[in-house]
């Protein structure tokens, strides 16, 4: 059986990696299943690639599409163009897709209407908001679909009130977990913490870059504050900040300075992230992983958005929803708590990737 994987950006390199994985263990074992890596090379950055693969193990992709940035549009029409081809020479038995990048609806459009079966790895997730690109690519691959591996039972219910076939609907776990089982242990020997000097359960850990909290000046001058109060009555801040917000802070002229107890610092590796996610005493971000990771902890998660395609994560995990306008009294009252609650969901274990393999290969 061949099967073809599709990763188009960052996000997609912790999915795909277990999967990965898991078909070389059961190609060991005898099974007949010939995996095809295909990069399209939608967010490509070398280094960081590089970096990402060789920390995950994953191999070298077998395809790189190259496709590059651009619109929407632009984007997926490239990705569009070049997988066509890729499809036709490989003659694959599955084409699998994760997440729900533009890569994502772009290669489930064309293996659809070759007649490829597609298996949607992270299925069923909404937002319900869309405006948000990454909705509009999750309705359209999970109509488009036949094969419909799931995270969570929310998600589940989601593809039934849109008419989902229920053959189709397979709850598998959260693949992402799988990734971060696999590299707990060298999350936790991290030589960061030590770094910044900052002590179990006694930092906050903050990630965000979305237009929608860093492209405003008012907003982000007020989250900023926040941090900095965090910083000067409770404890350090450590906040990796992404090209974006940086360049943000800089035009509006926002201090990134914190008396030494705010510390801005380059982007970092999963490994390290990691590690603060599992000894932060808590988190804000804007960042869909980090809500499963911060839950898969139990660490309590603040994410700055106005909904979440993740609200098991909310329903049962450590994460809650805020605002910039009440940003100040929801970092009070998570200090107020303590400092680890909630629950893990159903298979969020590790084994997700195992399950996936099964749905493909019955029998």
């Amino acid at each position: 059986m061949k099967v073809v994987i599709v990763a188009g950006a960052r996000p997609n390199f912790m999915k795909i990696a277990p999967l990965m994985r898991a078909i070389r263990e059961w190609r060991e074992r005898g099974f007949g299943i010939k995996p095809v890596l295909v990069h399209t090379g939608q967010h490509y950055d070398a280094a960081m690639s590089d970096i990402f693969f060789g920390q995950l193990g994953i191999p070298a992709p077998d395809i790189n599409l190259e496709v590059g940035s651009g619109s929407h549009a632009v984007q997926t029409a490239a990705v569009m163009t070049r997988f066509e081809k890729v499809c036709l020479d490989e003659e694959p038995d599955w084409v699998v897709v994760v997440g729900d990048v533009n890569s994502t609806l772009a290669c489930t459009l064309v293996a659809s209407k070759m007649g490829v079966k597609v298996a949607h790895v992270e299925a069923g997730l909404r937002s319900y908001d869309r405006t948000m690109p990454e909705e509009i690519n999750r309705l359209v691959t999970d109509a488009l679909a036949d094969l419909l591996l799931t995270p969570s039972e929310d998600a589940n219910a989601n593809l039934r009130r849109e008419g989902a076939a229920e053959s189709k609907i397979k709850l598998v776990g959260n693949i992402m977990i799988d990734t971060l089982v696999e590299n707990l242990p060298r999350a936790r020997a991290s030589a960061l913490p030590t770094e910044l000097g900052i002590e179990r359960e006694g930092f906050a850990y903050v990630t965000l870059h979305r237009p929608a909290n860093v492209d405003c000046r008012e907003s982000l001058a007020s989250i900023m504050e926040e941090l900095k109060s965090v910083a000067t009555r409770h404890f350090p801040v450590v906040f990796p900040m992404h090209p974006r917000t940086r360049k943000r802070c800089l035009e509006f002229g926002i201090s990134l300075n914190g008396a030494g107890r705010f510390h801005v610092i380059d982007p970092i590796g999963y490994h390290d992230s990691l590690c603060l996610t599992e000894r932060a005493r808590l988190l804000l971000t804007d960042s869909g992983g980090l809500q499963e990771e911060s839950t898969f902890f139990r660490t309590p998660c603040l994410t700055l958005r106005p909904n979440t395609e993740r609200p098991v994560t909310v329903e049962i995990g450590s994460n809650r929803l805020t605002s910039v306008s009440r940003l100040g009294d929801d970092l009070a009252a998570v200090l107020d708590r303590e400092s680890r609650f909630g629950e893990v969901p159903a298979l969020w274990d590790g084994r997700t990737a195992e399950r996936i393999l099964t749905e493909l290969t019955p029998g």
